[in-house]
């Protein structure tokens, strides 16, 4: 990630460089969204890049039968309406890509210069995703304390692990931070504030927890960042703002298709307005660095008072 600007304070005429924000990294969580198709799979992922500008675009990777129950399994979806077979199970079955379909994506995610990742649930997953070699792999915040897998991934991939503490309580983010400490992999580790939820209302976002998480983690993990459920963009500025340095948002190319998060994402044109306000606000973070800017010096000698 790039390091900002330098930030300054100004103390009796002397500048003491200091340095604070990075550029935000942006993530375009497509997740799902394919609905089972590699072509609009392929088509995320280019709009991802060549219009909205994301750093990565993420993917995930489920094996129902390992993941769920038998009664969970064979259950009907909860929302028959944005159901893709006959079974909560059949559903997951129908958007899963296989290994081989994963590669794939990774090499078209490599031949256009964008990250690729995937959100892995289950132990399968987590083996197969490492084996091709991802910048990061997620952890979703609904498997976050399944504590065999994060145990296997500090052990045997080298990458970054990226994990969300949405439905997650205080004593099991301090075990699942120690865990990372105990594997010497914690400077590997993100921290991802989040509310579980499709969409959430601004009123369950508590973006103060970014305060605590970076109160509590900083100088313990890698970073701290922010995915977001809520409506809108203007809430990741502010997380922005209250230091998350990765901002991941779920993304697609329409919000109306079929299925669970469509409505709780954005559209290609919100995550490049949002990439464009993150930058923006990036630039602006920064104190003066002369009492007098350059830009401001032609209209003091304009405008400012002066006596007669």
């Amino acid at each position: 990630m790039e390091t900002s600007y330098n930030t300054q304070c100004i103390n009796k005429g002397e500048i003491i460089m200091k340095e604070e924000y990075k550029r935000p990294y942006v993530i375009a969580e497509a997740g799902c969204n394919h609905m089972g198709s590699m072509d609009i799979a392929r088509d995320l992922i280019f709009t991802a890049k060549t219009f909205c500008g994301a750093d990565a675009i993420k993917f995930q990777k489920r094996t129902p039968k390992e993941l769920l129950t038998k009664e969970q399994y064979d259950a009907p979806h909860p929302n028959p309406a944005n159901s893709y077979g006959e079974t909560y199970g059949a559903h997951l079955e129908f958007l899963e890509f296989n290994l081989e379909q994963h590669i794939q994506l990774k090499k078209w995610c490599d031949e256009i210069g964008i990250t690729y990742s995937t959100s892995v649930w289950d132990m399968t997953s987590a083996q197969e995703i490492s084996s091709i070699n991802p910048k990061f792999i997620k952890i979703p915040s609904a498997c976050n304390t399944h504590y065999a897998m994060l145990n296997w991934l500090c052990d045997n991939y080298e990458g970054e692990i990226q994990l969300s503490f949405g439905m997650t309580t205080r004593s099991e983010e301090e075990e699942i931070v120690s865990l990372f400490e105990r594997k010497q992999r914690a400077k590997d580790l993100i921290l991802y504030n989040c509310t579980s939820g499709y969409p959430v209302p601004f009123k369950d976002v508590c973006l103060l927890e970014l305060k605590r998480m970076n109160e509590q983690y900083r100088g313990r993990v890698k970073a701290i960042g922010f995915s977001g459920h809520h409506l809108g963009i203007s809430v990741d500025v502010a997380a922005y703002v209250l230091e998350a340095e990765y901002i991941e948002r779920h993304y697609t190319l329409d919000r109306t298709w079929k299925g669970t998060d469509h409505a709780a994402s954005l559209e290609p044109d919100g995550v490049r307005k949002l990439k464009r306000n993150l930058d923006a606000v990036f630039q602006a973070l920064r104190y003066k660095n002369e009492e007098i800017l350059p830009i401001e010096k032609v209209q003091r000698d304009k405008l400012k008072y002066r006596e007669h």
